[in-house]
């Protein structure tokens, strides 16, 4: 399998290797996507002013519901992507609040040590 070569459109795949490609390739665009949610989530930490703001019920909802409705429209089942949010809300919100406790407690540290 050439490193170089493009995927094919998962209609046309004829072989695994075909297969294996093409979700090697989406896998490392899903990185990248991942990577820029996740830029999301530590300016979400920043901006919070507390931790009890990191988890926000409504928000999480609100959230499953607009992918729900978009996977529908798009074709793809809500039974891959419902629990596939639902995860990877739950562990963004893990990654916001321990990036909104180090932010804030270097904030207290600076406090305690001016004081």
């Amino acid at each position: 399998m050439a490193a170089d070569k493009e995927p094919l459109d998962p209609a046309d795949c004829q072989t695994m290797e075909d297969v294996r490609l093409g979700v090697d390739t989406l896998d490392r665009d899903l990185v990248k996507l991942l990577l820029k949610r996740q830029g999301y989530m530590a300016a979400a930490a920043r901006i919070k002013p507390t931790a009890d703001d990191v988890r926000v019920p409504w928000r999480i909802e609100e959230v499953v519901e607009k992918v729900c409705a978009e996977a529908r429209k798009i074709g793809l089942s809500t039974r891959i992507a419902e629990p596939v949010w639902r995860v990877l809300i739950e562990q963004c919100i893990e990654y916001e609040l321990e990036e909104w406790h180090q932010l804030h407690s270097d904030g207290l540290e600076l406090k305690t040590a001016n004081q």
